[in-house]
């Protein structure tokens, strides 16, 4: 029953992650996008907030209230939207000419599958792997990070749940600032960096396993985790062929990121069976390390620079 719940309440969330973050593209200019994606995940940063919150308050005392608070939440925002943002639709959606003699060449979500694969340089394959790669790596470090509190340093489940609260605000914090330093350099620029400054506090917390290291390691890898967060999707729009498939790349994109925090932990998971707990940073930067690879893979194939794009 349990296992039902969880899918349902991701079936649910995910049902319209992929559209809200379409509808960024329908309100922003292509200019100011990857500003609004940092403003954006600002926001989603809260969530992490919440969750760290409700196991250092909550799970100690009452799993039954703990599972119950975030459906709560889930549906007061639904209602709030509806209420508030719904209204003000017509007002704020940006109108571009478009040219509707001319045939499109993407009318069919099978389509914009064929372009993707006979793409040459096959730039924007790699790119869905790496999202894949990252997505997956920061959704099986939140997940592992608990476990690994109780397993190596002997905390309470509340208490180790509550690791993630630095990393978290340190997220908060950073992510606007990250969205305007990757305007200036570049998406695919700004992501490797990221990646690089998340393994090196996955480093930091295999060195030295203690709560405080820990909590640093999770906040700097948080921070890494945030240059992608802000530039993943923008990257991948300035890659699309047109505005008129940035709908279906979202999509995609969703796919390709519910995908590897699905595998990820998972994957993660299996080589702490095999390694024990004490490697399980040591193991996720490992992973981390191909994801470098992936990303410099893509810069190099990609075919315009993305550093004025979006």
């Amino acid at each position: 029953m349990l296992m039902l719940c969880i899918f349902a309440f991701g079936l649910t969330a995910n049902s319209f992650k992929g559209v809200t973050e379409t509808l960024v593209s329908d309100y922003v200019a292509p200019q100011q996008r990857g500003k609004a994606q940092g403003f954006i995940k600002a926001g989603v940063s809260l969530t992490i907030i919440v969750s760290a919150l409700i196991s250092l308050l909550v799970v100690d005392h009452s799993l039954k209230a703990a599972f119950a608070i975030p459906p709560i939440l889930m549906i007061g925002m639904v209602a709030l939207s509806y209420r508030f943002l719904g209204r003000r639709h017509p007002t704020a959606l940006r109108h571009e000419s478009t040219d509707t003699d001319q045939a499109d060449p993407f009318s069919s979500p099978w389509a914009v599958l064929k372009d993707l694969a006979r793409e040459p340089s096959r730039a924007r394959l790699l790119l869905m792997a790496g999202i894949f790669c990252f997505a997956g790596m920061w959704a099986a470090l939140r997940s592992l990070t608990t476990p690994y509190g109780t397993e190596v340093l002997g905390m309470t489940r509340g208490a180790a749940g509550g690791i993630a609260l630095p990393g978290a605000i340190a997220f908060l914090i950073c992510v606007v600032p990250l969205a305007y330093l990757s305007h200036r350099l570049g998406e695919l620029r700004m992501i490797r960096y990221g990646i690089a400054l998340f393994v090196a506090g996955l480093l930091v917390g295999f060195a030295e396993p203690t709560p405080a290291f820990t909590a640093t390691s999770v906040a700097t890898a948080s921070i890494g985790y945030a240059v992608f967060s802000v530039n993943g999707l923008v990257a991948l729009w300035s890659l699309a062929p047109n505005n008129r498939v940035l709908g279906a790349y979202t999509g995609l994109y969703t796919v390709a990121s519910a995908s590897g925090m699905a595998l990820g932990p998972a994957l993660l998971g299996a080589t702490v069976d095999l390694t024990g707990w004490r490697y399980m940073f040591l193991n996720a930067a490992v992973f981390g390390a191909v994801t470098f690879a992936v990303f410099t893979l893509v810069a190099r194939r990609a075919e315009r620079p993305l550093a004025t794009a979006s």
